[in-house]
């Protein structure tokens, strides 16, 4: 049915253990979202059979921060739930991974508020950005994979102390919108 098949008996495979680990970090991404505005509904057409997620090993979305290891920060926070999302950030396990997802989560957004968070790198290190308001699921999926390469290279960035430091990537748009299936007509008569 896999490999098994296909490999004699007794023959033996060698490898570093460190590339072991990182292929299955690699290939078990388990994302914790945190979804708050329309960028979630995004979140969630990553999931669905047309973008299908699952293909890059991170189908198994989970709500408790012990569990996952991608925390996806998609729509605006505002400065009442930001002490929430600090605690699911500390409770994740490391290595972890955030990705900031749309305008809002990255910089505010169209919400230039007191009550509304600019940016939510202020308060926690962001591996990934991921323009757009809201972003594609395609966008999305590039920035899982980004991360994906990180892991599997084994370039995860450390300062001084020993801590890992934030990626700081910015994913950039790899899809071409096409132009409306019809010719606008309204004020036209």
């Amino acid at each position: 049915m896999g490999i098994e098949t296909s490999l004699p008996a007794d023959s033996i495979l060698t490898t570093q253990l460190q590339r072991v680990i990182n292929w299955a970090r690699r290939s078990s991404v388990w994302p914790l979202p945190f979804a708050t505005a329309c960028c979630g509904i995004e979140l969630m057409a990553t999931a669905a059979s047309r973008f299908d997620l699952a293909r890059f090993g991170a189908e198994v979305v989970r709500f408790s921060p012990r569990q996952a290891d991608l925390l996806i920060v998609a729509g605006r926070v505002s400065v009442k739930m930001l002490p929430v999302l600090q605690r699911i950030y500390m409770q994740m396990a490391e290595p972890k991974w955030v990705v900031s997802m749309g305008a809002c989560a990255s910089t505010g957004g169209v919400f230039d508020t007191y009550a509304v968070v600019q940016g939510i790198d202020q308060f926690i290190p962001v591996d990934v950005y991921i323009p757009g308001c809201p972003p594609r699921p395609e966008m999305l999926i590039e920035g899982i994979m980004t991360i994906q390469k990180t892991i599997d290279q084994d370039r995860i960035p450390r300062g001084p102390d020993g801590n890992r430091l934030p990626l700081n990537i910015a994913v950039q748009p790899n899809y071409e919108p096409r132009s409306q299936p019809a010719p606008l007509t309204i004020g036209l008569t």
